[in-house]
């Protein structure tokens, strides 16, 4: 026993201090990226990592047991613990989601049309005039436009037909044990342990996706915390099965993430020959005003003041459809830190208004790169004194400025964009 508890200091003194913390804990930003995530990815869940973790310390059972410890000193029942962690075992499912890392993504234009595909538009139309009522008291309670409620809705559980299947306890549990991120997964199973003990959970249990995602919107633990309301006056924030509660505990997410009712997200622009595609960089922001004077102006009549900032966007590089993105633009990345959702998120709430799509084509004969292939520019561009920063197969903010700086001095549309073109010219 003595040993135990000398193994266990850490993981026990840890986890106290995370459970003050819990109330404000939120998932990292991570660097903007244009990959395309999975529709019911959780809000600011972690992305997947082929980084292995090392052989536990403990013994699945010893770590429960300074796990309900820890518990019990922040508060949790002792009967509610053992009750809930009775017959829990690890689920070796959980492990391999979160390990594996998929070698090929799908362009954005294909995860764009499924997102905004015909029959989500049409489903979330038939929706939004069902819970009109419910989403004007949300618009007065939480002043968050509807549009963007239904998106969220859809593309998280296609409007609560999927919220998962899984025991988020188990799923948590073997996270927190055996996963990457061990502190932060430590934190979210002790904030699932307060739901149930504060009665807000279904009665078979917490469901939800293999990452402890839970609900028609898909919130992890210390954002359900935080931000899940009861809205149909129950006595239970019940994202599970109320469809008021899970709209308006997103409404309440986005309210406090910084949404302007009213106001776009962003819009799709033309381009002016000529164009200095640098400036499509997310650190560049320039007022409408200012845009219009470079020549980058809307396609459709905008609703926007002309001081508000902007940033140029160009998810598939100077060849694809340019997008101006505005503050709401960013509130969105909040509930899942991927342009490419935030822009399906756009682009559908759009749809559920009445307007129109993208119009400019998508560069849909080229080629994407695989994972070893970023992994190989990366090295390459490190290689030349371009510094993308590690070359971990992310194309983020440091990489696509290394990829700009190429393109410069080769002469090419500076856009950032890393083309299968450009890796077999660095090779």
């Amino acid at each position: 026993m003595p040993d135990l508890l000398l193994r266990g200091l850490h993981h026990s003194a840890t986890a106290c201090i995370l459970l003050l913390l819990t109330a404000c804990a939120e998932v990292p930003a991570q660097p903007l990226t244009a990959a395309p995530l999975k529709a019911t990815t959780a809000p600011a869940s972690p992305a997947p990592s082929t980084v292995s973790t090392p052989a536990p310390l403990l013994s699945f059972a010893e770590w429960r047991t300074l796990l309900r410890s820890d518990a019990i000193a922040a508060g949790i029942d002792a009967d509610l613990f053992d009750r809930t962690f009775a017959g829990i075992t690890l689920d070796p499912r959980v492990v391999t989601s979160d390990s594996s890392q998929p070698e090929f993504t799908r362009p954005v234009w294909e995860y764009i049309d499924g997102a905004v595909s015909v029959s989500r538009i049409a489903q979330g139309r038939l929706l939004k005039a069902q819970h009109r009522p419910t989403l004007k008291a949300i618009r007065s309670a939480y002043a968050v436009d509807h549009e963007v409620l239904i998106a969220i809705w859809g593309m998280e559980s296609n409007y609560g037909s999927n919220i998962g299947s899984h025991n988020v306890i188990r799923s948590l549990a073997t996270l927190a044990f055996d996963g990457r991120r061990q502190v932060f997964w430590r934190s979210q199973l002790l904030a699932a342990l307060q739901i149930l003990q504060a009665g807000d959970g279904p009665e078979q249990g917490l469901i939800g996706s293999w990452a402890g995602a839970m609900g028609q919107t898909q919130f992890m633990p210390t954002t359900f915390n935080q931000h899940a309301v009861d809205f149909d006056g129950d006595g239970r924030r019940d994202l599970w099965r109320s469809t008021p509660d899970a709209l308006a505990s997103a409404a309440h997410y986005l309210q406090a993430s910084g949404w302007e009712n009213g106001q776009p997200w962003g819009f799709e622009v033309n381009l002016p020959a000529g164009f200095d595609y640098a400036l499509a960089d997310p650190e560049v922001r320039r007022t409408l005003s200012q845009w219009r004077t470079l020549g980058v102006n809307p396609l459709a009549a905008v609703d926007a003041t002309e001081q508000s900032l902007a940033t140029l966007f160009l998810p598939a590089g100077h060849r694809g459809p340019a997008f101006l993105l505005l503050n709401n633009f960013r509130t969105i990345l909040r509930y899942n830190n991927s342009t490419a959702y935030a822009l399906a998120i756009g682009l559908l709430s759009d749809a559920l208004d009445g307007k129109s799509g993208v119009q400019a084509a998508w560069p849909r004969s080229d080629r994407q790169l695989g994972r070893s292939e970023r992994i190989e520019l990366q090295e390459l561009l490190t290689s030349k004194g371009y510094e993308p920063g590690p070359a971990d197969g992310i194309i983020g903010a440091n990489t696509r400025r290394a990829v700009r700086a190429l393109q410069q001095s080769l002469g090419l549309p500076a856009d950032g964009y890393p083309s299968h073109q450009l890796l077999q010219q660095l090779r």
